[in-house]
């Protein structure tokens, strides 16, 4: 049996999956230490498998219509005894026919996890339904009391590994899992690497250094960060801290990075790039900043250096466009390209392990 923090695990991903509003299932498919995630429910692609619809490649993860298909279809010893929301909608709101099948796992006594911002723990009838089944119902975005939020105190400074960020030029843009493939790739390479994760995914994959950006309460945001920065250096004394971005500096409905840039206080920056995306993500007429523009604001604010761009390839169909992208990427930008999703990671480890302290 595969040891995880959390057991075993149904995603509900309905009409979501292999989307950018399926990006918190996408995440738990490829990976998560929390979960053993046993299924996959989207009507759209039931019967087939996740990793194959996803990345092309089998991953023994099968996709179900519903939850009545998910219980019959499983092997006994595969049933599952948590959902979790695989969803990342535009705004984190729960679709209202999410509701009927949450309710369905707390009958069977199953325990729910949810990254949204609709918060399952205000819903009366779903709390009274979960003690009545004695299960857990656990909002990953709910921000903690401010009594356990940190406020920036400066204490980044005593880090003294080698800090990576990874910014994006877009949200749903694959910057976590870029994140935790550069994460794995240091530590195949026999260094110590610790992941800090910035979302509420990040936290379901099991990122054991992590804080929820976009739901933290403004004036602890650089200070969480610091903290979880911080925490990961003193408790763990790695080689290299990766931070997981959040949005991008100039999208207009998820600005983010200005507080990893100040708080994380990154020694270089990695750049996820979608050369084929025009317009940020879900706001059709709000054309992209080009990646030039982009790698310009990063520089700018922070001081440091953009070190490589890493290539997102939706909407691409081989691999040889997917290495003219990365081509035509460093002659634009002067700047090696990797699509480390498609292709190995090592050439990227290559050049950041010369900047080990």
């Amino acid at each position: 049996m595969k040891k995880t923090i959390d057991g075993k695990a149904l995603v509900y991903c309905e009409g979501a999956f292999n989307t950018p509003n399926g990006k918190t299932a996408h995440g738990l498919v490829r990976f998560t230490e929390r979960y053993e995630v046993v299924g996959v429910l989207d009507t759209k692609y039931a019967g087939k498998d996740a990793g194959l619809v996803l990345d092309g490649k089998a991953n023994g993860i099968p996709i179900f219509g519903n939850m009545e298909e998910a219980v019959a279809g499983l092997p006994k010893a595969n049933i599952p005894k948590t959902l979790v929301i695989g969803l990342a909608p535009d705004g984190g709101r729960l679709p209202f026919e999410a509701k009927g099948t949450i309710k369905k796992a707390l009958q069977m006594g199953w325990n729910i996890d949810s990254g949204l911002h609709d918060f399952l723990t205000n819903d009366p009838e779903m709390v009274a339904l979960a003690k009545k089944k004695n299960c857990r119902i656990r909002d990953v975005r709910k921000t903690p009391d401010r009594d356990k939020l940190h406020f920036f105190t400066g204490d980044i400074e005593k880090v003294d590994c080698l800090k990576l960020a990874i910014l994006g030029t877009d949200s749903a843009l694959g910057k976590r899992t870029t994140a935790w493939i550069i994460v794995h790739a240091f530590r195949n390479a026999g260094l110590k690497a610790e992941m800090v994760g910035t979302g509420q995914t990040a936290w379901m994959q099991g990122a054991k250094y992590s804080m929820v950006m976009d739901s933290c309460i403004n004036d602890f945001v650089s200070g969480e960060i610091e903290h979880a920065v911080v925490s990961a250096y003193e408790n763990e004394n790695p080689d290299v801290i990766v931070i997981e971005g959040q949005g991008s500096l100039m999208n207009p409905a998820y600005p983010g990075g200005f507080e990893i840039l100040a708080a994380g206080r990154p020694d270089f920056v990695i750049m996820q790039h979608a050369p084929k995306r025009v317009e940020y993500d879900g706001f059709p007429g709000y054309k992209l900043h080009s990646l030039k523009e982009q790698i310009n604001a990063v520089e700018v604010i922070s001081g440091k250096k953009v070190i490589a761009v890493t290539v997102n390839h939706e909407l691409m169909e081989s691999d040889e466009e997917i290495l003219e992208a990365c081509k035509n990427i460093t002659l634009e930008t002067k700047l090696p390209a990797f699509d480390v999703l498609r292709f190995s990671a090592d050439p990227l480890i290559a050049i950041l392990k010369e900047q080990l302290k």
